[in-house]
C-alpha cells in the first residue's frame, strides 16, 4: 500500500531517490576491472559469508531438492554451487563478463546444475528472457548494495517467479555501515578490570546517496556503493507486491574474537550488526 507519507519521501530529491543510472555504465566497467583480484581473494570464502550470510541465507530460503533458483548478481558463483550442492537448479547471472567466466571455470563439474549468464540486473527485458522461468526462489547475495538501479530488478521479480515465491536479499546493513561511519572502542579501567564498549558514528542515514568504496583492504580500484535506508530499500519491493516474511541480523559466534587481526574488528560488534537478511514474498492470489 502506498501511503501518502511515503509519496511525499520518495519525491524528495534527497531523500527519495532509489536509483542510480548514471553510474550503471561505471559498475560494469569498474566490476570487470577487479573481478579476478576480488576472486583472489574472497574465492573461497571470508568469515562473514561463513558465519553470517550464507547459513542466514539457506534458512530463510529453504530449498528443496529440485527447485529452480535464480542467482542475481552471483559473482565468482560461490553461493550459487552452495545451491546446487543442496539439489536446487540454478540459473545466475551478473552484469560482469569477467566474474561469469571465473565463475564457469570455478563451476566445473556443475553442468546440468548451473547455468551462468551476462545479464544486467538493472535491464527488465534481459531478466525476462533467462531461461528457467519461473522460478522457486531468487536470491541476491550481497548485490543489492552494489547496483546502480534496483527498481527494474523489483518489477520483473513478480513476473520470473511462481506464485509464493520468495526472494531472499543480503546487504552491508545501512543502518552502521555507510561511507561516514566511524567506529570506536573505549576502555574504561576500573576495580574489576578493563570495560570494553564500541560505538558508532552514523551520519545522514536517510539521505540515499552513492559513494566509492572499498570492500576488502588493498583492493586496486575503489568502486561504486549505493545508499539506500532500510525503509526505502524494501519499499521498492513493497510497491510491486511483495510481503516482508523474515528480517535477521546476524550476529559473529564468539568464538571468531580469536581470529580477529584487529580490536576494532567487526567480530566484535556484538550490538551492530554486519550484515541484514531479508525474506520476501510473493503472496499467492486467491480465485
Amino acid at each position: 500500500m502506498r501511503s501518502e507519507l511515503s509519496d511525499n519521501f520518495r519525491n524528495d530529491p534527497e531523500y527519495g531517490r532509489v536509483d542510480f543510472p548514471e553510474y550503471l555504465d561505471e559498475a560494469v566497467e569498474i566490476w570487470d576491472e577487479i573481478s579476478p583480484w576480488w576472486d583472489d581473494r574472497i574465492g573461497d570464502g571470508n568469515s562473514a559469508q561463513d558465519f553470517l550470510i550464507e547459513p542466514t541465507q539457506d534458512v530463510l530460503l529453504n530449498l528443496q531438492p529440485g527447485e529452480r533458483v535464480l542467482d542475481i548478481a552471483c559473482g565468482a558463483g560461490r553461493f550459487t554451487r552452495r545451491m546446487a550442492d543442496g539439489g536446487a537448479r540454478v540459473t545466475a547471472v551478473d552484469h560482469s563478463r569477467r566474474f561469469i567466466e571465473i565463475a564457469r571455470q570455478r563451476s566445473i563439474g556443475y553442468e546440468g546444475k548451473i547455468e551462468y549468464h551476462v545479464a544486467n540486473a538493472s535491464d527488465t527485458q534481459a531478466l525476462l528472457a533467462l531461461p528457467g522461468a519461473p522460478f522457486d526462489a531468487a536470491v541476491c547475495t550481497m548485490g543489492l548494495m552494489d547496483m546502480a538501479v534496483i527498481t527494474p530488478l523489483a518489477e520483473a521479480l513478480p513476473k520470473l517467479l511462481k506464485p509464493g515465491g520468495r526472494f531472499v536479499f543480503s546487504v552491508l546493513h545501512p543502518v552502521f555501515h555507510s561511507d561516514g561511519t566511524r567506529t570506536t572502542l573505549e576502555r574504561e579501567f576500573t576495580s574489576t578490570g578493563v570495560q570494553e564498549r564500541f560505538a558508532i558514528s552514523v551520519p545522514d542515514y536517510l539521505k540515499s546517496r552513492a559513494y566509492l568504496g572499498i570492500g576488502i583492504i588493498g583492493q586496486p580500484r575503489p568502486h561504486r556503493y549505493f545508499h539506500r535506508p532500510v525503509s526505502q530499500l524494501l519499499r521498492t519491493f513493497f510497491d510491486v507486491g511483495f510481503v516482508l516474511c523474515a528480517f535477521e541480523e546476524p550476529r559473529f559466534p564468539d568464538e571468531q574474537n580469536s581470529n580477529a587481526e584487529s580490536p576494532l574488528s567487526s567480530v566484535f560488534w556484538k550490538e551492530f550488526p554486519l550484515v541484514l537478511v531479508a525474506r520476501l514474498e510473493l503472496p499467492e492470489r486467491s480465485e
